[in-house]
Order: structure tokens, then C-alpha cells, then sequence
């Protein structure tokens, strides 16, 4: 299954209908141009919240899918300090997680962590293991680009530092306990609303 945010809307394609969730639209895929009208659709229409495609071959959607966009690869970390604490900040008014984009020849392991000493003005965070990736789509200019961005979960023992990078637009830095977490999710992207319930109050 493949979940791919339009700011807070989302498409999901699957190999059959995901009834667990409601849907604005369920779609089976026929043809490509069939798939591309929906997509534009989509991006027009922002009263509709959500669609599920589904269609036997998962993989040749994907692929379909991913030839309609100019693909941008970003990075970020997900940092838990040593008190239990998790890092977040907030950028141009929403809650988000250091990230940025994968620079030519750099792995994404470098990236995340690159970035989230930049924004974040921490080190010696060390990567305990990669997490799931997230989708989004964004135009400019009137391309239309999906970014995939690595995430990886990071440790770090060092001072909780509060000064963020305000270049970035980056306004605050937040350490929260994840008993603390639900007080941002109304001003944080559904994206990493995904990512805060799947890696941190799923687990504790």
C-alpha cells in the first residue's frame, strides 16, 4: 500500500479496496489516461478529501502513478533524547520534523542527519534505524513534483537545544514527552501525524 499526501489530503493505492478507512472516492484502475484525469481531478478539487485506487498489480500503479510527477528525494529525522523526549519544530506555522532535501551524490543517511544539526543546531545524534517513507505532492511553477522523504529514527543525549534555524522559517524547537505530543497534532501535517502514531504513541 502506498499513501501519498496532497498537504492534508491523500491518495492511497492498494491491491484491493482499503475498507479500514473512509474514502471520499474509491477507484479501481483501467488505463492510464483514465488514472491521470483523476489525479488532476484531484489536485483542483480540494473538497474532496481522499480517494483509494486499487487494482491487482500494486507495483505497475505505483510505477503509473509516479511517471506523472518530477520525483524530489528528501530526508529527515525523527530524534528521541536520552530523557524520552522528541524533537519537533515548527516551520511557517506547522508542526514538522527536521528535513531537507537529498543533495546530488549524498546518501539519505547523511541528509537526515545534516539537516537536523542545521535546523535544529544539535550533534553527535547518531541514526537508530530507518523508518517508514512518506509521499507528498507540491507544484511550482506549474510542475507538479512528488517528494519522497526518508526518515530515520535518531538518538541523542546531548543538551536539549531551543534556537532553530529561523532562515528555514523555522520559528520554534519543541522537546515533548509523547504523552505531550497530542497538543500539536491539531497544527501538525497529516503526514507526520502518520509518523508520530505509527513509530511513537503505537510504541509507547
Amino acid at each position: 500500500m502506498y499513501k501519498i499526501h496532497f498537504e492534508d489530503r491523500f491518495i492511497v493505492i492498494s491491491s484491493e479496496p482499503d475498507r479500514l478507512q473512509k474514502y471520499g472516492l474509491f477507484h479501481k484502475f483501467n488505463d492510464t489516461k483514465e488514472f491521470y484525469k483523476l489525479i488532476s481531478d484531484f489536485q483542483e478539487d480540494t473538497s474532496l478529501h481522499s480517494i483509494n485506487v486499487y487494482g491487482t498489480d500494486i507495483k505497475h500503479i505505483w510505477r503509473i502513478f509516479r511517471i506523472y510527477f518530477t520525483e524530489v528525494s528528501a530526508a529527515g529525522g525523527l530524534v528521541r533524547h536520552s530523557s524520552g523526549r522528541y524533537l519537533f519544530l515548527e516551520r511557517r506555522g506547522k508542526v514538522d520534523l527536521p528535513k531537507g532535501h537529498v543533495e546530488p551524490g549524498e546518501k539519505a543517511e547523511d541528509c537526515a542527519l545534516r539537516e537536523v544539526a542545521e535546523e535544529c543546531g544539535i550533534s553527535g545524534h547518531t541514526i537508530v534505524k530507518p523508518l517508514i517513507p512518506s509521499y507528498h505532492t507540491y507544484t511550482l511553477k506549474g510542475i507538479s513534483y512528488l517528494k519522497r522523504t526518508d526518515w530515520f529514527l535518531m538518538n541523542y543525549d546531548g543538551s536539549m537545544i531551543s534556537e532553530p534555524q529561523r532562515s528555514e522559517g523555522i520559528t520554534s524547537v519543541m522537546w515533548l514527552f509523547p504523552d505531550e505530543i497530542s497538543r500539536i497534532k491539531n497544527r501538525a501535517w497529516l503526514s507526520l501525524i502518520d509518523l508520530i502514531n505509527t513509530c511513537v504513541l503505537k510504541n509507547g
